[in-house]
């Protein structure tokens, strides 16, 4: 039934206008240009279809406004929201990204460390967090135990270790320090995209600095990123209601500010699929526009899936694979400047991932390795995936494997 389901969806794809496969694709590899007003003979029938397509469902003139370079506006994105059509709003979110990537997708080799779960904020949608040290399931690893996990992969290209963790009110700041310091030790060469925002105000104030001496100190014991982690949802409304007892949006996004003015890269998430509403959305991702404008600092926005299991919003439906696809597709078109859409495996599922390929998604993480936060709340996908995994999904969702660093060299391209 699942191999089915993909023949079918990669079949409607087709029908409107989304794959070209082989026939539709440019001597040498390359990727059509995509103009609703294009008479090419090749693509005239497919255009004129998609053209009609796109008036039927109100959306042409968000088409002409992105062929004409004009930038979409709340009122587009809860359009492309209310949309019954969605193949059409990929239709639109693949265009722009084979403008920017033609038939590329990246991925890195990387591992995923998760050093404690204890935690003092209480978000409601948390399924790893612990409150106190001896809670039932909570785990503080010490550094030599963080440290084996690179150890015991000395044998593997990773070029990235991502760290991310809970608020712990116990620990030094030294142990942080020393935590880069150490897996520096181990591989000077690999990439440090550690501590999210959250953790970067937490550090601030239970340590006594500013968040631009916290990052000051993390960069000089080795960081070398920050990850987009935290951003949850912007509004206030969702804020307060969810996670009101950490870092707040301008708080979240002057971290991210600092972090591009001191020379490192970040990425921006948003958490989907609970309570938020399409403007709550919209609003979020011009947000990070906003601020991408200012800096150009993040490399990649991630829509994160809400996973339901074993949290206090367990009443709650996981959003659907109907839901992600658009989620990321709006993302590609709102977010001009953001060069990178990133679907996380991990939440979406792989077979929602590949699909995401073809709506607007330039990039699926990487091999990852270990992950607790959304197995905790009742992830199945795998704990990890290997370089080869991620190359075979790509290529045969019909794209082209890149291996990339966490700044986006290329490593290697799949044959």
């Amino acid at each position: 039934m699942a191999c089915r389901l993909r023949v079918d969806v990669r079949q409607a794809q087709r029908d409107a206008g989304l794959v070209g496969g082989v026939e539709g694709r440019l001597p040498g590899g390359a990727a059509p240009s995509y103009d609703v007003r294009s008479e090419a003979p090749r693509e005239a029938e497919t255009f004129g279809t998609m053209r009609s397509r796109l008036e039927t469902t109100g959306l042409l003139d968000i088409a002409d406004k992105l062929d004409a370079g004009i930038r979409l506006d709340l009122d587009d994105g809860t359009r492309l929201f209310a949309c019954p059509d969605l193949l059409a709003v990929g239709w639109l979110a693949n265009r722009e990204r084979e403008k920017r990537h033609a038939g590329q997708t990246f991925f890195n080799h990387n591992i995923r460390i998760e050093a404690t779960n204890v935690c003092v904020a209480s978000c409601l949608f948390c399924s790893f967090a612990r409150l106190q040290p001896g809670d039932d399931g909570a785990y503080t690893l010490s550094l030599e135990e963080v440290w084996d996990k690179l150890r015991a992969r000395q044998h593997q290209s990773i070029t990235e270790v991502h760290v991310v963790n809970g608020l712990h009110p116990d620990l030094p700041f030294d142990y942080y320090l020393e935590l880069l310091r150490g897996l520096k030790r181990i591989r000077p060469d690999v990439h440090l995209k550690c501590f999210t925002a959250v953790e970067i105000a937490f550090f601030a104030d239970l340590y006594g600095r500013t968040d631009e001496q916290v990052l000051t100190e993390l960069m000089a014991a080795g960081l070398d990123s920050l990850p987009g982690g935290g951003a949850e949802v912007f509004a206030e409304r969702v804020r307060s209601k969810l996670c009101h007892d950490k870092c707040g949006t301008e708080r979240y996004l002057d971290i991210h500010r600092t972090t591009h003015r001191l020379g490192m890269r970040s990425n921006v998430t948003m958490l989907y699929g609970h309570i938020e509403t399409a403007e709550e959305r919209v609003d979020h991702m011009l947000r990070a526009r906003a601020l991408q404008d200012e800096t150009g600092g993040f490399q990649a926005f991630i829509p994160l899936a809400f996973h339901p299991d074993n949290n206090q919003m367990r009443k709650l439906p996981a959003p659907t694979a109907a839901d992600t696809l658009r989620v990321h597709a709006v993302a590609r078109l709102m977010l001009d400047n953001v060069p990178h859409i990133k679907a996380f495996w991990v939440a979406t599922g792989v077979e929602t991932a590949q699909t995401a390929l073809w709506f607007g998604v330039d990039d699926l993480d990487g091999t990852v390795q270990e992950e607790q936060i959304y197995h905790m709340a009742g992830a199945r996908t795998p704990a990890a995936l290997t370089t080869d995994d991620i190359s075979r999904l790509i290529r045969v969702a019909g794209r082209e494997p890149v291996e990339r660093d966490t700044l986006y060299n290329v490593v290697s391209m799949s044959a």
